[in-house]
């Protein structure tokens, strides 16, 4: 479900040179569709030589274009170069066959012309604001993301990118019904000046980092964890949250010491061991899905609980635990990504309760998520809402947001 760290290898072309290009991704340039069709001014071929580029989609007016363009109708970006090669984005607003008709569609296009040669690539699409999969490294690794040769004419992309109506209840669809998308696109055998291939060698100081931390080599601080041990370097730590580095090295005396072991309460195990693992490796964690055992699933099961039910409480537990590890060191990336997913899974019986943590946690982005998402719930899903466990709490606990919420619901009546 989520991206994992995997062995790092290098995209290299049959025959490449040993030419090595550092990996920065380049803007290639912006398509804007407005009145559901390319705007004429952004028209114009727009390249970067990089071999990692991205380019961006401006998507104004959403509802026309999913009211005019059946499924399987596409509307086409201008073309774009990245690494020596030309491309295009296709957007699928009703989805690109009847299999995915109720999903945003979106692929990447080769324009080459007669050039029939193979290309290895790799493609991401993410919000414009989604910059945590926007990391050269990260689009590399991503699972989702599979390498590709392609031959002129042919496309890639994710049929399923995101569902309609989550795309409608979500941040990233602004109140000018407008969002923007980014397209990044790494040639693995871009061409270099003499024609030939040139190999790309990605940075692998994460995994280096990641061997640091599980070796244990030069590590000189101890945490306790719900009864387990951590051994860590604290200028990693310190460089990476200005929690730690205030616990660890601010306001020291001569002679201080740091406790042999550091207690952290109110925090399981295996999420401090999520922390570790991004501070050092700056990759979102896999879920561990050991926790439960067969008896306690098997209960859960006899009372009604779908097995996939009970794994989405149990994703969704996990991103609020993790939500609140990072934030209470500062971790402001690992929160951000946990406040996108957060919304991603947002559902009907699980909104209240990530609305009080929000709420306890000052996040206003995931406050605002929450308030749209019940705003646009029918009646029936609202009553739905009121019946759970987090309505009950906000209500005794954060009674100023129910102001809130009714004013937005009020709004709707006057629509």
């Amino acid at each position: 479900m989520f991206p994992a760290t995997r062995e790092l290898s290098r995209c290299t072309a049959s025959g490449a040179t040993d030419v090595t290009r550092s990996i920065m991704s380049s803007f290639a340039g912006v398509s804007i569709l407005e009145d559901g069709k390319l705007c004429p001014s952004t028209t114009t071929f727009v390249e970067t030589r990089s071999e990692c580029g991205y380019h961006l989609l401006v998507v104004q007016g959403y509802s026309r274009t999913k009211k005019e363009t059946p499924t399987g109708q596409s509307i086409e970006s201008r073309g774009f170069g990245v690494g020596g090669r030309r491309w295009s984005i296709k957007y699928y607003p009703n989805g690109e066959n009847s299999s995915c008709s109720d999903f945003v569609s979106l692929y990447v296009s080769r324009l080459d012309g007669s050039d029939r040669k193979h290309v290895d690539a790799r493609f991401a699409f993410s919000f414009v604001d989604q910059v945590e999969k926007q990391n050269p490294v990260y689009i590399h690794e991503s699972e989702s993301e599979t390498r590709r040769s392609l031959f002129n004419g042919s496309y890639w992309g994710c049929g399923t990118f995101m569902r309609r109506d989550a795309l409608e209840r979500s941040v990233y669809l602004g109140e000018d019904d407008c969002f923007t998308i980014r397209c990044d696109i790494m040639v693995c055998n871009p061409q270099d000046a003499s024609g030939h291939g040139a190999e790309v060698l990605l940075p692998n100081m994460h995994h280096h980092f990641n061997n640091l931390l599980h070796n244990k080599v030069g590590t000189d601080v101890k945490f306790e964890v719900d009864g387990e041990t951590f051994d860590a370097h604290r200028c990693v730590l310190a460089a990476r949250s200005k929690v730690f580095m205030a616990q660890l090295f601010g306001q020291m005396q001569e002679g201080t010491v740091i406790p042999a072991v550091i207690q952290i309460e109110d925090m399981e195990a295996k999420v401090f061991k999520a922390l570790l693992s991004f501070i050092y490796t700056d990759s979102f964690p896999m879920m561990e899905y050991d926790d439960m055992d067969e008896d306690e699933m098997s209960q859960l099961m006899e009372e009604g609980q779908e097995t996939e039910a009970i794994e989405d409480g149990m994703l969704l537990q996990w991103l609020r635990d993790l939500f609140v590890a990072a934030d209470k060191y500062d971790v402001q990336c690992l929160k951000c990504i946990c406040v996108r997913q957060l919304s991603k899974h947002m559902g009907v019986l699980s909104v209240m309760s990530t609305l009080a943590l929000a709420e306890q946690h000052h996040c206003q982005e995931l406050k605002e998520v929450c308030l749209k998402f019940i705003q646009v719930q029918s009646p029936m899903c609202l009553q739905a809402i009121m019946t759970t466990n987090g309505w009950d709490h906000v209500y005794t606990t954060y009674p100023s947001i129910l102001k809130e919420l009714i004013a937005k619901l009020a709004s709707n009546q006057r629509k």
